[in-house]
């Protein structure tokens, strides 16, 4: 997943501890680097970035691994409805 700056696979040990060392300087919750994945996954469902350009960035060969990693959010169901809203009222609901 990470290289070193000289382009080479980082050990697994060492990725790890830095995966650590990290969510300790940010002052967050503990958990595993595999955990960031769904994270990363379930952000950009929330910014909207399309389907295909997020099987591009997290490195997907079919859309089936957006059900396994993207988490649909309050957030995410507002924005639709809001959407729908629009849609069939014309003006956007709040």
């Amino acid at each position: 997943m990470f290289a070193s700056p000289t382009g080479e696979a980082i050990h697994q040990a060492t990725d790890y501890d830095e995966w650590k060392r990290l969510l300790k300087l940010a002052g967050v919750r503990d958990g595993r680097l595999h955990d960031a994945r769904h994270t990363a996954a379930t952000v950009l469902l929330v910014l909207g970035v399309s389907g295909r350009a997020v099987m591009g960035i997290m490195g997907w060969s079919n859309s089936a691994m957006a059900v396994r990693y993207q988490h649909m959010t309050d957030q995410v169901r507002r924005d639709i409805a809001q959407q729908l809203g629009g849609l069939i009222w014309g003006t956007e609901q709040m």
